[in-house]
């Protein structure tokens, strides 16, 4: 099922831009931070992509809240979300009983269990706790790399970064005078307006390499957009890990710096 193509074509100008000036391939303004919040919690960071901000904070590894949690030869990971009411444009406050809530909670719980070197504290609780601030697309993948730089930031060992990035797929035309390959063109890191008019997928990945942790999809589309937005999303968490890695060298500097003084 492919998106409208009146509603497609709004999205992009003559010059092939997008709706907030970007080029298909061209990520929006990103900003971190980490240590945001040091009196709560072991590890805490600040992610903005573009317009959607989340807050991260980790507690742990802890003893475990309850006895069920408890695993003796690895630590447990728990992950809480939580959407502030004026995040999003509804004004709508999401309950932890919500759906799309709980999925979220289930990806990155399965997500990071696997990334986390848990089996390094046995009989332990990794506390994960995401706040959505603003939503203007991509809020699963802020989380994501929220939740990458809280981890770091507690001193939690991983196996490596996981970044998170959306892409969605034009699809705008198949008139004679343009093929299918330039309509669906595929377009990185989308925004609120986009993830509702295009068919869109939210993809993680290990580190520097194409190793993929996670993948989520809701639209149904040909293959051909499929593989599109796909290697776009794999190439942008390539650059995202670049810039992950550049606020975590800045804050280890800083700190050093501080210390030293």
């Amino acid at each position: 099922m492919i998106a409208n193509p009146v509603l497609a074509i709004s999205l992009l100008t003559l010059l092939c831009l997008r709706i907030d000036g970007r080029r298909w391939n061209e990520l929006r303004r990103f900003h971190a931070q980490l240590s945001t919040q040091p009196a709560a919690a072991d590890g805490s960071s600040m992610v903005e992509h573009g317009n959607t901000k989340v807050v991260c904070t980790v507690v742990g590894p802890a003893e475990v809240s309850q006895r069920s949690k408890m695993l003796h030869d690895r630590a447990s990971v728990t992950v809480e979300v939580t959407f502030a009411a004026f995040s999003g444009t509804d004004r709508k406050r999401r309950l932890k009983s919500d759906k799309r809530v709980q999925e979220m909670r289930t990806m990155l719980q399965r997500t990071f269990s696997q990334a986390i070197m848990t089996h390094l504290h046995p009989r332990s609780e990794i506390t994960i706790s995401l706040h959505v601030l603003s939503q203007d697309g991509g809020v699963l993948a802020a989380c994501i790399n929220a939740t990458t730089l809280g981890l770091i930031d507690a001193g939690i060992p991983m196996s490596d970064y996981v970044v998170g990035m959306s892409a969605g797929s034009s699809s705008a035309t198949t008139s004679a005078a343009v093929s299918f390959e330039e309509a669906a063109d595929p377009l990185l890191d989308v925004n609120h307006i986009e993830e509702g008019e295009l068919p869109h997928l939210t993809v993680a990945t290990l580190g520097a390499t194409d190793n993929i942790t996670l993948l989520t999809m809701e639209s149904k589309v040909h293959l051909a957009m499929m593989e599109g937005m796909l290697a776009a999303a794999v190439d942008g968490c390539r650059k995202l890990r670049e810039m992950l890695d550049e606020v975590v060298r800045a804050h280890g500097t800083e700190v050093a710096r501080n210390g030293a003084l």
